[in-house]
């Protein structure tokens, strides 16, 4: 690839590991941070219709998580494709390889849809919509599987980006469709009166004019209009890289409903606190998460380019750089988190709870950053299946055994449940170190195998 090409992806095999992971981190966190304003957005406009209309797109929206996993599958496996093609130079491969992922996340999307059409009512029942909430849960639902083709398309082309050295680009669309969403979301809710339907509207006309965008940043950047192709062998590829990826955001989920389920036998106010609690965490380690496009194309095209040792040291400096993000972090949770959780609430319950669930979890802020940093490193050495093993045993299998023996049959209190958490959580971060490390340096590359 010519360097001197103002189209040509960004080389990240050469200059400065620190000075890449902070100009590609940077944007990728602030388009999260655009991301999860846009969602309170509509939880915002959801209360103004109604409070059934408000439990109705918190019911959608878990339903809606499984798109947005699927789609954060499609995102990481392009990325980790494409980003060794970066690496290892081959410009008509990344073309190729886009046109298969693009093929791909057509026809995953229809299979959504139609999955879709004989599941989706009984999930929303299954997830306690009573018969108010109901119709509007299903209204969005219905629209959003309609048009979850953009969320697939939009996720193929931020992956691509992320392989090229563009973080950027997938900000400005998150930051654009954050102002977007506040006109849409009254036009077409209250304006032409579709009530929640108004709101699923916009969300899937957003996500479609942002797929549209992205690819018109591809095309401008490759040379090449990206159009879906469909070639099985190819697919079997994409699918190995995709499906673990996906399944590991699944494992998040049924974790999340797993805690609730225990958290919820302390009664409704505990699992109030837990909830703010944990969206405050979340909020925290969104600068966190933005390492995670960093780190998925600096390794990336680093192994595609054989370049063993500086995959680990873009790895390692990673994990500094969360080092730092997690001391700034960590005393807010600690000494500001009743301030934090009142903002929320002012029932004290609720507050005793959600400062409790911080500062505890404190203590694993930082084990957070480094299973983050470890996942993508094994995703960009297509390396998949041990984050997937690993979730399943974090999320799903150690926290049910550990708080099925304290809670339900030695009656341990709820404080127990958050210091579970966070052992675990420290237990598999460890276990994630030193395997991506261990992996990083014996893993051959494409370039050197």
């Amino acid at each position: 690839m010519n360097p001197s090409d103002n189209t040509a992806p960004s080389d990240l095999t050469t200059g400065s590991v620190l000075r890449h992971l902070i100009a590609l981190a940077v944007p990728a966190s602030m388009g999260m941070i655009f991301n999860t304003l846009y969602n309170l957005t509509d939880f915002w406009f959801a209360g103004m219709v109604s409070d059934a209309a408000l439990a109705g797109v918190s019911i959608a929206g878990s339903v809606f998580f499984i798109i947005i996993g699927i789609g954060a599958g499609m995102q990481s496996g392009t990325a980790a494709m494409i980003a060794n093609e970066v690496g290892a130079g081959r410009r008509d491969s990344v073309r190729h390889w886009l046109n298969q992922a693009l093929g791909l996340a057509t026809v995953i999307s229809l299979l959504c849809l139609v999955a879709g059409l004989f599941i989706a009512t009984d999930l929303i029942r299954f997830l306690g919509a009573e018969a108010d909430v109901e119709p509007a849960a299903q209204q969005y639902v219905d629209i959003v599987l309609a048009g979850n083709i953009a969320f697939a398309i939009a996720a193929v082309a931020t992956g691509t980006l992320v392989a090229l050295g563009d973080t950027k680009s997938a900000r400005n669309a998150l930051a654009i469709g954050f102002f977007a969403n506040f006109g849409l979301n009254p036009l077409l809710t209250f304006g032409l009166g579709l009530g929640v339907a108004g709101l699923a509207l916009a969300t899937v006309l957003i996500k479609a004019l942002s797929a549209v965008y992205l690819l018109w940043v591809l095309r401008k950047r490759l040379g090449h209009t990206p159009r879906p192709a469909f070639a099985l062998r190819q697919w079997a590829e994409l699918l190995y890289q995709v499906l673990p990826a996906s399944l590991n955001m699944m494992t998040i989920i049924l974790g999340g409903f797993i805690t609730v389920s225990f958290v919820g036998r302390f009664g409704s106010d505990a699992v109030a606190g837990y909830a703010v609690g944990l969206r405050l965490e979340q909020v925290l380690l969104l600068p966190a998460l933005g390492l995670n496009s960093a780190v998925m194309a600096i390794v990336g095209q680093s192994y595609g380019a054989g370049l063993a040792n500086r995959a680990i040291e873009t790895y390692k400096t990673a994990l500094w750089v969360g080092l730092v993000i997690s001391l700034a972090c960590v005393p807010v949770m600690v000494f500001l988190s009743p301030q934090l959780v009142g903002v929320f609430s002012g029932n004290s319950d609720v507050i005793e709870t959600g400062a409790s669930y911080l500062r505890i979890d404190a203590l694993a802020f930082f084990s957070y950053v480094v299973l983050f940093v470890s996942v993508a490193s094994l995703q960009a050495i297509k390396q998949p299946v041990f984050p997937l093993v690993l979730g399943i045993a974090r999320q799903l299998v150690v926290p049910a055994a550990i708080n099925t023996l304290l809670i339900v049959q030695y009656g341990f209190p709820m404080i127990s449940v958050f210091y579970t958490i966070v052992s675990v959580v420290l237990l598999s971060s460890v276990v994630s170190h030193l395997y991506t490390l261990r992996q990083l340096k014996h893993c051959t590359t494409p370039a050197a195998g």
